[in-house]
């Protein structure tokens, strides 16, 4: 039972942080402290992407699950958890570099607003 909880924990805790990483640059328009929580999180998750990595958390929760008498999963989270919904056809590394990147471009936009946003304030102090 404690293994199926903390296998739980470890998806839930794998869905913050890929949520964390595709809407925290939200959070950072709302607290600006907040980026250096963010940036890291998001340069790892498109590193992970981009170079076809598996997330660390995924063999963990596998782990976990069969030492709770649970199967465990091939792949990833994303092809486990997401990739049904999302896409109909399997986890390429076409698909991962499009994630990384897609994760990098939804960000970018509060990012730069912040940026100028910063700049301007600067030249006015001077």
């Amino acid at each position: 039972m404690i293994y199926r909880l903390a296998a739980d924990a470890v998806l839930i805790v794998h869905l913050a942080f890929i949520l964390w990483v595709i809407l925290g640059a939200l959070m950072v328009l709302w607290r600006p402290k907040l980026a250096w929580l963010h940036l890291p999180a998001l340069a790892w998750a498109v590193a992970l992407e981009l170079n076809g990595w598996r997330c660390p958390l995924t063999p963990l929760e596998n782990l976990l699950r069969r030492y709770a008498g649970q199967a465990g999963f091939e792949g990833g989270f994303i092809e486990h958890y997401l990739l049904g919904v999302i896409y109909p056809a399997g986890l390429t590394p076409t698909i991962q570099l499009w994630l990384g990147l897609g994760a990098l471009l939804i960000n970018l936009p509060p990012y730069v607003w912040l940026a100028r946003r910063w700049w301007q304030r600067r030249k006015a102090r001077r």
